[in-house]
C-alpha cells in the first residue's frame, strides 16, 4: 500500500468513526444537561458542597463561581508542585521552582497544558496523576459548561437564570469524562501505552546504548489529555513517545478522541435549541475548514521544500518514522484546531509554510472543532458576528435563533473576538523588544525565530500548549509571560461569553418571517467560513508575513 493510499484510509476510518458515535453521543450529551434528575454520588457531591442542585444561576454568579473555582486549582496546583520532594511517588525529585510552578498551574487550569519543562525529570507520579490529570478533568469540564450556558442562553427566554455552574461541572466529569477515561484507558493499555507506578525502564537503543525511561499512570493520563482537549504528555515527547503513543492504530484512537466531543457537541446544540439544522450548519463550518487545513498541511510536508527534502521524498525531520507524513499532519491540524496542543511530531521541524498552517489553524481562535466546550462558544459567537455582518448588508435587524442581535450583544462579541489577538500580538512584540527574551530563541537571525516566538504566545493565549521546541521557554520572563496570557486568554473570553447567554437569555424570541437569514443553509455556512478566515486574516496577516510567509518565500 503507498504512502497516499494509507493516509487517505486513515483519514476515512477517523471520519466513519466520527460518523458512527456523532448521533448517540451527541444526543446523549444533550440528555445529560437537560435532565432534572440527579444521580445519588451527585446528590451526595452537592451536599458536601453546600450545593442546591435546583437553583439555577444568573450569569453574573455563574461566572464568579466558575472563576472562583478555577482560582483555588491555581493555589492548589502551585502549592502541591512546591511541596514536591516531600510528597509520596516523588522519587527523590525537587520541589518545582516558583515561576515554573506558577507557569504550569496556570497552563493546565486554564485547559492550555503548556509544558516550558521535561516531564519525566521534574513531575513526580502524584504531582502528575493527582495534580496535572485531575486539572486535565477539571479544565475541559469548565470550557463544556461555559458552551452549555450559552446554548441555554439561546433556548431560553425572558430569565435571567443560565443553570448551576456546579451542577453542569459535576455532571460533565461524572457522566461524560471519567467514563469515557476509563474505557479508554483500558483500550490504550491493549494498544501498548504503559500504565504502572515504576520509577524507570532499562531499554536498549537502536545503537546498543542504555537508558531508563521512568513509568507511571500513562495511559490513564493519555486519554483524559486528548479527550479533554488538554494535550500536557507524560513525556517530553509528548504523543511521539512509544510509551504514550506506540503504533498507528494508538494514534489514530488518540485522534479521535481529540476530536469526538468538540464535534459530537454540534449535535447536542442542535438538539437543545430544537433545531437540528443549525448544529449540522455549524459542524459544516468546523468541517470545512478543518479539511481544507489538513490537505495543506499534507501538500506542504510531503511536497517538501529544498533539495534535501525533494531528494528524501519527503520533510521526515521531526517526525516519527512509526507515523510518517500522513498520521503526522493529520495529528497536527487536529491538535490545532481542537486547542489540544499535543503532538506525535516536532511544529518547528516542519517545512516553513507546513508549519504555518498549525500555526495559522490556532490563530482561528480553536473554534474547527475547536476544544471541549470553547470551539462551540467560540463558533457560536462568530456566527452572531456573521449574523450581524448580514444584517448590515440588507439594512435588517439581525438574528440568531430568534433572538435579536442588539449594540450590548455585538459589544460583547467585540470584546470577545479581540481579547485573544491583542493578548498574542502585544505580548509577541513584547518579547521581541527585550534581549533576555530574544536570548532564549534558537533561530535568533532568521524569520523562523520570530515564528518561535509568535508561536509561542498564539499558542498560550488561544489555550492550545504545542510549541516550535526551539524556543527555550523555561525563564523568568516567559513563565510569567505566557502564564498570565494563558489565564487571561481563557477566563476573559468566558466571561463575555457566560454575558452574552444572559443578554441573549433575557430577550423575548421573535418570530421568523420572509426577511429573516436561514441560518442553517448553505449560504449562511459560506458565510461564516469566510468570517472566520477574513476576520483573523485581517488581524494576524502582518505577523504571518514577517514569521512563515517570510521564510516559506
Amino acid at each position: 500500500m503507498t504512502d497516499t493510499a494509507a493516509g487517505l484510509l486513515q483519514v476515512g476510518l477517523l471520519l466513519a468513526c466520527l460518523a458512527a458515535v456523532y448521533r448517540p453521543f451527541g444526543g446523549y450529551l444533550a440528555r445529560v444537561y437537560t435532565s432534572d434528575k440527579d444521580l445519588r454520588i451527585e446528590r451526595a457531591t452537592y451536599k458536601l458542597l453546600g450545593v442546591e442542585s435546583k437553583t439555577d444561576q444568573t450569569w453574573a454568579v455563574y461566572a464568579r463561581s466558575l472563576i472562583a473555582f478555577s482560582a483555588l486549582s491555581v493555589v492548589l496546583l502551585y502549592l502541591l508542585q512546591r511541596l514536591q520532594h516531600w510528597l509520596p511517588l516523588s522519587f527523590g525529585l525537587p520541589n518545582v521552582k516558583s515561576g515554573l510552578a506558577f507557569n504550569t498551574a496556570a497552563s493546565f487550569v486554564s485547559n492550555t497544558n503548556w509544558q516550558s519543562y521535561v516531564p519525566e525529570a521534574v513531575m513526580g507520579h502524584l504531582v502528575q496523576f493527582a495534580g496535572l490529570a485531575v486539572q486535565n478533568f477539571l479544565s475541559a469540564a469548565v470550557g463544556i459548561v461555559v458552551a452549555i450556558a450559552l446554548i441555554r442562553g439561546f433556548s431560553r427566554s425572558t430569565t435571567d437564570r443560565l443553570g448551576n455552574f456546579w451542577v453542569d461541572l459535576t455532571r460533565t466529569v461524572l457522566r461524560v469524562l471519567l467514563p469515557i477515561a476509563v474505557i479508554g484507558t483500558v483500550a490504550l493499555v491493549a494498544m501498548g501505552v504503559v500504565q504502572n507506578f515504576s520509577g524507570g525502564h532499562e531499554v536498549t537503543s537502536v545503537v546498543g546504548q542504555t537508558q531508563t525511561l521512568p513509568g507511571g499512570t500513562v495511559a490513564s493520563q493519555e486519554v483524559i489529555k486528548e479527550l479533554g482537549t488538554n494535550g500536557g504528555g507524560y513525556y517530553n515527547a509528548n504523543s511521539a513517545h512509544p510509551f504514550e503513543n506506540p503504533n498507528p492504530l494508538s494514534n489514530l484512537f488518540e485522534i479521535f478522541l481529540l476530536l469526538v466531543i468538540p464535534v459530537c457537541l454540534t449535535r447536542t446544540f442542535g438538539l437543545m435549541v430544537k433545531d437540528k439544522r443549525q448544529g449540522y450548519a455549524i459542524l459544516g463550518v468546523m468541517a470545512t475548514i478543518w479539511s481544507a487545513f489538513v490537505v495543506l498541511a499534507t501538500l506542504f510536508e510531503v511536497q517538501g521544500a529544498g533539495s534535501a527534502t525533494q531528494a528524501a521524498g519527503a520533510a521526515m525531520e521531526g517526525k516519527e518514522t512509526r507515523f510518517g507524513e500522513w498520521a503526522s499532519t493529520l495529528f497536527a491540524v487536529s491538535t490545532t484546531g481542537t486547542s489540544t496542543g499535543a503532538v506525535n511530531s516536532m511544529h518547528d521541524s516542519f517545512t516553513p509554510l507546513g508549519g504555518g498552517v498549525p500555526l495559522f489553524h490556532m490563530m482561528l481562535g480553536e473554534v474547527t472543532p475547536g476544544g471541549t466546550g470553547t470551539g462551540l462558544y467560540g463558533m457560536l459567537i462568530l456566527a452572531v458576528l456573521a449574523v450581524f455582518v448580514a444584517g448590515l448588508m440588507v439594512g435588517r435587524t439581525p438574528e440568531y435563533l430568534k433572538k435579536k442581535i442588539t449594540a450590548r450583544e455585538m459589544k460583547l462579541v467585540s470584546l470577545y473576538i479581540l481579547t485573544t489577538p491583542t493578548l498574542v500580538l502585544v505580548g509577541t512584540s513584547i518579547a521581541m523588544g527585550l534581549a533576555t527574551a530574544r536570548a532564549s530563541i534558537l533561530n535568533t537571525d532568521s524569520p523562523h525565530g520570530f515564528s518561535e516566538v509568535l508561536y509561542a504566545f498564539t499558542s498560550a493565549g488561544n489555550n492550545n500548549g504545542s510549541a516550535f521546541a526551539g524556543l527555550s521557554a523555561n525563564i523568568p520572563f516567559y513563565n510569567t509571560a505566557l502564564g498570565l496570557v494563558m489565564l487571561l486568554g481563557r477566563f476573559v473570553p468566558i466571561v463575555f461569553a457566560l454575558a452574552l447567554a444572559g443578554s441573549l437569555a433575557r430577550q423575548h424570541p421573535v418570530p421568523v418571517t420572509q426577511g429573516t437569514l436561514p441560518t442553517h443553509k448553505a449560504l449562511f455556512v459560506t458565510m461564516l467560513v469566510g468570517v472566520v478566515l477574513i476576520v483573523t486574516g485581517l488581524t494576524y496577516f502582518p505577523a504571518m508575513t514577517l514569521g512563515p510567509l517570510a521564510e516559506g518565500l
